[in-house]
């Protein structure tokens, strides 16, 4: 079993909460998988940052973007 610990809600959170174990979670539970869940977004952006920036770097990729976005507006109908 993990370590227990105390936390303060402010009205948002403790509103979040009832919500929660109204769906029938635990106070342990509930606040288990919001970290984990949390973590888990936190993760994800980073990893989205990290390709974003390797993308943006990559000047191949680039000239290829902008060869399709040409060849796009060139497709495209007048107006």
């Amino acid at each position: 079993m993990g370590s227990a610990i105390s936390v303060r809600l402010d009205d948002e959170a403790e509103q979040a909460l009832r919500t929660l174990e109204a769906a029938g979670l635990s106070r342990s539970e509930a606040i288990r998988d919001a970290l984990v869940r949390s973590a888990s977004r936190l993760r994800r952006r980073s990893e989205l940052a990290a390709e974003v920036a390797a993308l943006d770097a990559d000047e191949t990729d680039r000239d290829e973007m902008s060869a399709v976005a040409e060849l796009m507006e060139s497709l495209r109908a007048p107006r």
